[in-house]
């Protein structure tokens, strides 16, 4: 999974506005603070909160 370093630095959790972390192995963005996962797919995060799995 490849995401741009500069969309990482400014994307947050659309919950909590918390920092999200990088799951390579799930292609997923992680709200640790939430405890939600936003997939990814070919590159594009999907940033939805009712789309999110919880963790």
């Amino acid at each position: 999974m490849f995401l741009d370093p500069g969309l990482l630095e400014i994307l947050v959790c659309p919950q909590c506005r918390d920092r999200l972390f990088v799951d390579e192995e799930a292609s997923e963005l992680v709200c640790q603070a939430c405890q939600l996962a936003y997939p990814v797919s070919d590159g594009i995060p999907t940033m939805l909160v009712h789309e999110a799995r919880p963790l």
